[in-house]
């Protein structure tokens, strides 16, 4: 046992370290989660300066981070915006799961690894991160942009199908009868079904939990009330199998009218001070001496996984009418993967399905979490100077004195 001193000082002293790192990330306009990542590798096993005493804390915070993440996306959408873009977005969301899972599945098969193995790696190639794509839309003010209800319709949709897929692949990896499997596969969708239902038919009751319009709004009472519940049903939703990141992003979708501005309000805060500390966690749990090994396969997966993720975001936003330019803002935003393929990666470590499985996907996993959100940072300048190269070459240098009402902002991309 570690006492509260050690604790503290360690805990201090990387909560410290992460404020410089923002501070020097913000200075250069980009995302700070890349190194909260690499952070987290340096205080991990085999880094430079290994944690111990409030490793445990650590990973408590992580998981409070995902929660708030998704519980303050949800409060930006209404219960309607959600249903009408799920039907949507359907076929995006299954064009989605279909290309990003086929470079794992290939994978494992041409490394000889077995068809249990290709089920894993074809699950850690295919998700995106919520957590780290919600941060990153923050961090870059793009919330309101046109093309963010595209993504968080496809993510959505992700989370939905891990609630079929994580049942499944528990059963497959332990070895269970059809019959438990098909058992934990209804309990999972049981849950499921019932969450959505109560944030699409009973959001004013939820709100009422949270929230009395009759009386003076009170912070501190908010807080409680609207964090209390995400903890819970997030935490109802982990236990039956369901992601909790579903359970506290349909709790946001549920609160609504001015509960949903002032939890935006108070939650703000913590939700930043758990996120970094959910991105340190996750740099935590990968020991660096095993990255070298590989390194190369995971790069390979890593530029398949980078390509296929943008044609499917930029496919899904041009179906939703957006512009060029807000299409590749839409392709970026999904590339980084993170808690979810971590997750699948556990459980197959755990059952020894194949020892060489973990290395490759924590490598993967970090390197697309730290792509992902430099790419999302990058993509607007390349695509607003490729597009003035090539309007400039299509017009001419006759043409170029006149003004021209495509050269104007991508209004539309927004």
């Amino acid at each position: 046992m570690h006492d509260l001193g050690s604790i503290m000082v360690e805990l201090g002293g990387v909560l410290f370290l992460l404020g410089l790192v923002g501070h020097a990330a913000s200075r250069f306009g980009i995302s700070p989660i890349p190194f909260y990542l690499i952070c987290g590798l340096a205080f991990g096993h085999g880094g430079l300066l290994p944690l111990g005493a409030s490793e445990e804390f650590i990973e408590i915070g992580a998981e409070i981070g995902v929660v708030l993440l998704l519980l303050t996306l949800g409060l930006e959408y209404t219960a309607g915006e959600l249903l009408v873009g799920l039907r949507r977005n359907a076929p995006a969301g299954v064009l989605d799961l279909t290309l990003n899972a086929a470079p794992g599945v290939a994978a494992a098969f041409l490394l000889g690894w077995g068809w249990r193995a290709a089920v894993v790696l074809g699950g850690v190639t295919a998700i995106s991160s919520s957590g780290i794509i919600a941060k990153v839309l923050a961090d870059l003010g793009r919330l309101g942009n046109r093309e963010t209800p595209v993504v968080l319709s496809v993510l959505v949709l992700e989370d939905l199908a891990m609630a079929v897929y994580l049942p499944v692949l528990t059963a497959l990896l332990a070895g269970q009868t059809i019959a438990r499997g098909a058992l934990s596969l209804a309990i999972a969708l049981g849950a499921m079904v019932g969450v959505l239902f109560l944030a699409l038919r009973h959001s004013a009751k939820v709100t009422r939990l949270v929230f009395n319009p009759a009386s003076d709004r009170n912070d501190e009472i908010l807080l409680l009330r609207a964090l209390g519940l995400a903890l819970l049903v997030a935490g109802v939703a982990q236990q039956v199998q369901v992601s909790a990141a579903v359970g506290a992003f349909l709790v946001g979708i549920a609160l609504s009218g001015p509960v949903a501005e002032g939890a935006r309000e108070v939650l703000s805060p913590l939700r930043d001070l758990f996120a970094a500390v959910f991105f340190v966690f996750f740099g935590l749990q990968t020991d660096p001496t095993q990255i070298p090994s590989a390194l190369l396969a995971a790069a390979l997966l890593a530029i398949a996984g980078v390509a296929t993720k943008t044609i499917t975001g930029w496919w899904a936003a041009k179906r939703a009418g957006i512009a060029t330019l807000g299409r590749f803002r839409a392709g970026t935003a999904l590339i980084a993967r993170g808690e979810f393929s971590i997750v699948i990666a556990g459980l197959a470590v755990a059952s020894e399905v194949e020892p060489r499985l973990g290395p490759l996907a924590a490598s993967y996993v970090l390197l697309m979490a730290v792509i992902g959100p430099i790419a999302a940072r990058f993509v607007e300048p390349v695509t607003r100077a490729v597009m003035r190269r090539r309007r400039a070459a299509a017009t001419g240098p006759e043409k170029r004195l006149a003004p021209r009402p495509d050269t104007q902002p991508d209004v539309a991309g927004k």
